[in-house]
């Protein structure tokens, strides 16, 4: 019996720190704990809306420049093509979302739902980014639902 080997570094960031192995629904438990972090982060330091859209883009650039290394080291691994325990895009999504929410638990359960929504059915163009080659596939589907879900936020928080 052979045991394949795994690049640890990769399976704890795509795993989003084993949040990927939630059930059911790893997506939904990935974008729970980045919505939790970021509320952690953004609240407890006190930020401006500014500093908070920035903070919000710089963990969203983070995940992406560690998530398509990542998720295509983890994707090759498991042997699983686009392989569910991988969140590390909805973490990034979800931060992507966050970006214009004000830091308290009801402004980032309306990004987390709205994120969730345009993930679950990947409006045009995220469909056919899911189609590119290993982590870029993975990771850039979900930044276009982040970009739709803080659009769609920006026109509920400006309107309502």
């Amino acid at each position: 019996m052979t045991t394949r080997s795994k690049t640890l570094w990769a399976w704890i960031a795509a795993t989003f720190f084993g949040a990927g192995f939630g059930k059911p629904g790893p997506g939904t438990w990935g974008s729970v704990a980045a919505a939790l972090l970021w509320l952690l982060i953004v609240s407890s330091a006190h930020l401006s809306a500014i500093q908070t859209g920035v903070v919000s883009g710089l963990l969203a650039s983070l995940a992406l420049l560690i998530g398509i290394p990542a998720a295509t080291i983890v994707e090759r691994e498991s042997g699983r093509e686009d392989p569910g325990h991988v969140v590390l895009d909805e973490v990034c999504g979800q931060w992507i979302a966050l970006a214009a929410a004000p830091a308290d638990w009801l402004h980032a359960l309306l990004a987390l739902l709205l994120f969730r929504v345009f993930d679950i059915i990947k409006p045009w163009p995220a469909r056919q980014l899911e189609r590119l080659h290993g982590g870029a596939g993975i990771m850039l589907d979900d930044v276009a639902a982040g970009f739709y879900a803080l659009l769609v936020f920006l026109v509920i928080h400006r309107w309502w």
